[in-house]
């Protein structure tokens, strides 16, 4: 009688075609993610890609901005907790004092052996004296118990700051996990926008970077020389100040986060060209344009903020004429430019 014998399997037959099969689905769209996210779209022309990497530096100036406030709020939980910590520190060193106080007295009545006062009235020779250390006696415990009943209070405070203390250490680790997050999402745009910027050759890529070509960067250096021609339309003097600093800061690099004076992003040249005039703006371009009077762009003035996009995530100082001096982003430095350039989204007028 013949053996039944199992029929021979090809390699990639049954479970092992379907698993084959799965891995290479996966490994295909692993590799579509990656050419989405990681490398330049074959086929794209030089406009597509620049409209890419606007996109990808609008989104990067936005998440800059997420991590300018993580950054502003990192810092104020941080000196919350010092300060905390500080106040416990110095009200311990208070408690130890008070305690060195209360073993003082422990340790006289100790040693004056804890004689019964009726004991003590029946030896010795001289009442009146006796009655005069029994009223000394009396004063003497009442402070102590004041002193016991101080130092549980200060047990208890102590307690309370470093219960707080604790508590705003983890508001801070959050905020640092916050803080790392935008970071990492800047990065991330700003890597795809540079590795699509490869992709142009380098006439396509000096021409993204400066469009106006060589009479924008004559126009900045002429601006430079002849100073805040702006400024002597400024409505005050304070934002006359703010517009000089401004055309200071001219060919300055954008570099994400930076506050100057060697370097800013958009809303950290605002803070700074404010900042010389004596006026504290918050950090961030969401927080700017609540500092101030809003007003509509036909009211504009040199040294009002103007704002870009629908999530206020860019923000230039007007210099009049429709222009503003801005930083725009990475590879482009503080220059002059037409408010027209990006979607309008409002102005505000510092105090």
């Amino acid at each position: 009688m013949a053996a039944h014998r199992k029929p021979k399997q090809h390699p990639l037959a049954g479970p092992a075609a379907r698993t084959a099969a799965t891995l290479a689905l996966a490994g295909a769209a692993t590799a579509t993610a990656f050419d989405g996210t990681g490398h330049a779209e074959p086929g794209l022309t030089p406009a597509q890609i620049k409209g890419k990497v606007d996109k990808l530096y609008q989104e990067a100036e936005a998440a800059t901005e997420k991590y300018n406030g993580a950054k502003e709020q990192t810092a104020k939980a941080r000196a919350s907790v010092d300060s905390l910590r500080a106040e416990a520190a110095r009200r311990t060193e208070r408690l130890n004092t008070s305690r060195n106080a209360l073993g003082s007295i422990a340790t006289a009545q100790y040693r004056a052996g804890g004689i019964d006062p009726g004991v003590q009235l029946a030896l010795t020779s001289d009442p009146e004296e006796y009655l005069e250390r029994a009223a000394l006696t009396e004063r003497v415990g009442a402070r102590q118990a004041d002193a016991i009943a101080g130092v549980h209070q200060q047990l208890v405070e102590i307690a309370r700051l470093r219960a707080e203390a604790a508590e705003r250490m983890d508001g801070l680790r959050s905020r640092q996990t916050e803080l790392a997050e935008h970071k990492a999402t800047v990065q991330d745009k700003l890597a795809a926008a540079e590795r699509l910027l490869a992709e142009l050759t380098a006439e396509q890529r000096a021409s993204y970077e400066n469009p106006n070509g060589a009479q924008d960067s004559a126009d900045t250096r002429a601006d430079r020389s002849a100073g805040p021609r702006g400024s002597l339309k400024a409505p005050n003097s304070r934002a006359a100040q703010a517009v000089a600093y401004a055309y200071g800061a001219l060919g300055k690099p954008y570099v994400w986060g930076a506050t100057g004076p060697a370097a800013f992003d958009c809303s950290g040249l605002t803070q700074a060209a404010w900042g010389s005039a004596g006026v504290s703006l918050p950090r961030t371009t969401y927080t700017q344009i609540n500092a101030g009077q809003r007003i509509s762009r036909s009211q504009l003035a040199p040294g009002d903020l103007v704002f870009f996009y629908s999530g206020i995530s860019h923000v230039g100082l007007y210099i009049g004429g429709g222009q503003m001096i801005h930083a725009p982003r990475p590879g482009a430095p503080v220059r002059v430019a037409p408010i027209d350039e990006m979607p309008f989204a409002g102005g505000t007028r510092p105090a």
